[in-house]
């Protein structure tokens, strides 16, 4: 897929293309439908399927108060939409020069002259422009007037609501990551650095991979997890997935935990990852956290969640990618 993180990056006689414009966060079922559709048309217009989208929510600058958590990082969000099938993606600075744009000013600056649009897919909802001036009708008089069709996309619904990067993060702030996943369509996943901990799990006969607390991905309520690590990189034994059992929380058994940490428990493994890349994807929630009184119950708990673990992960699905 190519990357384009400017119009200037834009080659001369790119397209003619045909476009679909959004924040993509998650690239959940309701986006890959509409990327899926957008694959079609571009198939039979002999069109270069291409994604607009942005390198941050717009709320982050228009009401930074209601933005949300994203849901992958931009780098994330990148290889999902190559995933898909996009064949080139147009990321945007969302800064206050493009806030300040006018509706014709961005449909004359990227969907005309840069991208070379020929048809153009956007939700019922779409707004673009200073202020969210332009909207549908807007667009489709720009669109008989430059030569690019509209195409307005049905929402993807699941047990009755529409399918949005909304419900998938109260999915995952409530730890259902099954439910999450239903709405992705792909495992949710973090990507971080391994980094040293207490080596508390090692003590216990449990060595866990601690990662980094910058972590690309909405990480999940705290509990344990059942899901895959997978080791980043192109040697051999990496991007193999790894069943792990997977801890988020702050520890409450141990005191001087001083912040929210999540770390996996490979099964049958003990090797150091200390400063690899690895990726965690969940697949279904064990338990809550919990505080044991004793070392004892404590172990006796962790046998639990690997047996349990195992049991899971023989027949759970693999990271798509």
């Amino acid at each position: 897929m190519r990357v384009f993180t400017s119009i200037a990056d834009v080659p001369a006689g790119f397209g003619p293309s045909a476009v679909t414009i959004g924040k993509f966060d998650g690239v959940h079922m309701g986006h890959r439908a509409v990327i899926d559709e957008l694959k079609r048309m571009a198939d039979a217009e002999q069109l270069v399927p291409t994604v607009v989208t942005f390198d941050r929510n717009p709320l982050s600058l228009l009401r930074p108060e209601l933005c949300p958590e994203p849901l992958v990082s931009n780098a994330q969000k990148l290889e999902l939409l190559e995933e898909a099938g996009v064949e080139a993606t147009l990321m945007l600075t969302f800064d206050e020069s493009l806030r300040e744009q006018t509706p014709d000013e961005f449909v004359s600056r990227v969907l005309v002259d840069a991208l070379r649009a020929r048809i153009v897919f956007v939700g019922g909802d779409f707004r673009y422009g200073v202020k969210g001036s332009g909207d549908i009708d807007t667009l489709r008089a720009e669109g008989a007037r430059f030569g690019f069709d509209v195409r307005l996309v049905d929402d993807v619904r699941e047990a009755g609501r529409r399918a949005s990067s909304t419900w998938t993060r109260e999915a995952l702030a409530a730890g259902d990551v099954r439910r999450a996943s239903e709405l992705l369509g792909h495992l949710p996943t973090l990507r971080s650095v391994v980094v040293a901990g207490e080596k508390r799990g090692r003590e216990l006969g449990f060595p866990t991979a601690n990662l980094r607390p910058d972590v690309e991905g909405f990480i999940p309520a705290d509990g344990v997890y059942a899901g895959w690590l997978t080791i980043a990189g192109d040697q051999e034994g990496e991007g193999v997935p790894m069943p792990a059992a997977i801890s988020i929380g702050n520890n409450p058994t141990f005191d001087g935990v001083p912040e929210r940490q999540v770390e996996a428990f490979v099964l049958d493994q003990d090797f150091d990852l200390y400063g690899r890349t690895v990726e965690i994807a969940f697949v279904d929630r064990i338990r809550d956290m919990l505080k044991f009184t004793t070392i004892e119950a404590l172990i006796d708990t962790l046998h639990e969640d690997v047996r349990r673990t195992r049991e899971i992960m023989a027949s759970a699905p693999r990271p798509s990618r």
